[in-house]
C-alpha cells in the first residue's frame, strides 16, 4: 500500500532539541524504508528542513508562511494557508508535532506530544489557562496521539479521558556513541579542562531539570570527605544565574563546571569520559540523555520519577526528588565500585533495541497504515 503522507515540519530549527532529534532520524529511517510512500515536509519559511532528508527522491519540500520560531507569529500566518495547502495535496495522513494542532479537513491527522509540561500545577494558571483548551481540543480532534513514553500517554488519559493515544518511544543511534579515539577523547578533555574522573549532567539549564540537586549533593560529599567533579553540559534555558550562585554558595567552584556551548561530538565524548550520569530532573516526558548514556556504555544515578523508572529500571540507580543526602550516598556508592558501573553499564546496553530508529520506524510504519485503513 502506497501512502501520501503530510509532516508539519514547521516548529522544527536548527537549534539541538530531542523533538529535532527525533524528527531528523525517525523519519529519516522511515523514509528509507518506505521508498513507495511520498512524503510532503511542510517547512519554516526560514530553515530548510526538507533538506535534511535530501538524498531521498520520495520527500517533497513546501514551504509555507510560518516562521521556526514564535508561536502567536506562526499561529497568525497559517491561518490562511493550511486548509487550503492541505487540500491541494491529498494526504492520506498528516502529523503534527506542536500546539495548536492543525487538523487536516480530508485525511486523518496524528500528534505526536512529548510532554504535558504547560498544563502541570507548576506551570503557572495563565500557561494553564492558555494551554489546557489547547491540548484538550487537540486530543478531541486528532485521529490519534503518539506519546513518547508510557508515563507521557498516562498522563495524556488522565487529563482528557477517552484520549486516543499510542506510545512511540524516542530513539538513539548507537553508531553515533561509539568511544572515539584515545586521542580524540584526550582532545576534548584538554579543550574544556576536564578532570581526570568526573559525574557528568546532561540537559539545558532550566528549572525542571533540577541540576540545583546534584550540585547540593556535590557539597554533600565534600562535606562527608569525598571530592566528586560534576561537570554539567547544557544550552542555556534561563537557570543559568541561579545555578552559578548555588555553586558560589556551596563553595563548590574548584569541582562543579557549567559548560554551555558543547558541541556534538565532544558531548559524545564526555560521554565516554565521565564515571556516571546523573539526572536529577523534576519533570520529563521522556530523557533522551538517559538512552545516550546507555549507548555510552555509561552508568546512571536519576530521579526517581515514574518516567526515569520505566526506562531505566534495572538499569539506573535512583534517589528521592528534593533529598541531596541521598544523591549524594548514590553517586558515592557508584563512584566508589567499578562493578556496580559495569553491570548497570550492562543493563543499559540491553535495553536499547527498543529505543532503534529503524525498530521505531517500523511501529510508525505500522501506526500509519492501521490509521489509514481505518
Amino acid at each position: 500500500m502506497s501512502l501520501h503522507i503530510g509532516l508539519n515540519a514547521t516548529c522544527f530549527s536548527e537549534r539541538p532539541s530531542g523533538a529535532n532529534q527525533r524528527f531528523r532520524h525517525l523519519f529519516g529511517a522511515l523514509i528509507r524504508q518506505q521508498p513507495d510512500w511520498q512524503f510532503i515536509i511542510y517547512e519554516p519559511r526560514d530553515v530548510r528542513v526538507a533538506a535534511w532528508f535530501a538524498d531521498s527522491p520520495n520527500v517533497e519540500a513546501r514551504v509555507t508562511p510560518l516562521p521556526a520560531e514564535g508561536r502567536a507569529a506562526r499561529l497568525l500566518a497559517g491561518l490562511g494557508y493550511w486548509r487550503q495547502a492541505l487540500r491541494a495535496d491529498r494526504l492520506d495522513l498528516f502529523e503534527c508535532f506542536h500546539l495548536p494542532a492543525v487538523i487536516a479537513p480530508d485525511c486523518s491527522t496524528l500528534l505526536t506530544i512529548h510532554d504535558l509540561r504547560p498544563v502541570r500545577a507548576d506551570a503557572g494558571w495563565m500557561s494553564r489557562g492558555i494551554a489546557a483548551p489547547v491540548l484538550h481540543h487537540a486530543l478531541a480532534r486528532t485521529h490519534l496521539t503518539l506519546a513518547v513514553s508510557d508515563t507521557v500517554a498516562a498522563e495524556l488519559r488522565a487529563f482528557h479521558p477517552g484520549a486516543r493515544v499510542r506510545r512511540l518511544y524516542n530513539g538513539v543511534r548507537p553508531e553515533d556513541f561509539v568511544r572515539p579515539s584515545d586521542v580524540a577523547l584526550e582532545t576534548s578533555r584538554a579543550h574544556w579542562n576536564l578532570p581526570p574522573r568526573f559525574v557528568l549532567s546532561v540537559g539545558h539549564l532550566e528549572a525542571r531539570k533540577n541540576i540545583e540537586q546534584a550540585i547540593d549533593a556535590i557539597a554533600v560529599l565534600r562535606d562527608r570527605g569525598l571530592a566528586v567533579p560534576l561537570v554539567v553540559v547544557g544550552n542555556p534555558g534561563g537557570a543559568e544565574d541561579r545555578l552559578a550562585a548555588t555553586v558560589a554558595r556551596h563553595g563548590v567552584g574548584d569541582r562543579v563546571q557549567l559548560l554551555t556551548g558543547v558541541g556534538t561530538d565532544v558531548l559524545r565524548a564526555m560521554y565516554h569520559l565521565a564515571d556516571l550520569l546523573v539526572f536529577p530532573s523534576a519533570y520529563e516526558g521522556f530523557g533522551i540523555p538517559l538512552i545516550e548514556a546507555m549507548a555510552s556504555g555509561l552508568p546512571i544515578a536519576a530521579s526517581d520519577t515514574p518516567v526515569f523508572r520505566e526506562l531505566a529500571e534495572g538499569a539506573a540507580r535512583f534517589f528521592a526528588l528534593d533529598d541531596p543526602a541521598e544523591t549524594a550516598s548514590v553517586i558515592a556508592s557508584l563512584w566508589d565500585d567499578p562493578h556496580e558501573r559495569a553491570a548497570l553499564a550492562q543493563a543499559g546496553r540491553a535495553l536499547l533495541p527498543r529505543h532503534d530508529f529503524a525498530v521505531l520506524a517500523d511501529e510508525l510504519a505500522a501506526i500509519y497504515r492501521e490509521v489509514s485503513a481505518n
